[in-house]
């Protein structure tokens, strides 16, 4: 079954807030120790890096999907690879934090961004 691609409205902030600090949670560990903090993301700085330009969509299994998570996050990086998504190179990766996210440069040295490749065909 297709997704289709639907921009998150301000009413879906509580949600998104959910699931940013329910995914957190199960990263404690791999988020380094000086980028932790509870909850990870409260909802007043969502709400800012969404005032800032930040935009969140819903799912588009026929489109480029983005995914950025921490370097010794290895199981989350298998889990993206056994769903179609591939790591990117250091500087492709460099350049999309850098277009797509508003993320500090320690973080950027700890990350590593996936790209959802679609089945051909």
């Amino acid at each position: 079954m297709k997704g289709a691609v639907r921009r998150c409205t301000p009413e879906d902030t509580p949600a998104i807030v959910e699931i940013v600090n329910d995914a957190a949670r199960k990263y404690r560990g791999a988020i380094p120790d000086d980028r932790w903090h509870e909850p990870y993301m409260p909802e007043a700085e969502l709400r800012s890096e969404i005032a800032a330009g930040v935009e969140f969509w819903g799912w588009d299994d026929g489109g480029r999907l983005l995914v950025g998570t921490w370097a010794a996050a290895q199981w989350a990086i298998d889990f993206y690879r056994r769903h179609g998504f591939r790591l990117v190179g250091p500087e492709e990766k460099d350049r999309l934090l850098s277009t797509y996210w508003r993320i500090p440069d320690r973080q950027r040295e700890v990350s590593v961004v996936l790209v959802h490749e679609p089945h051909a065909g």
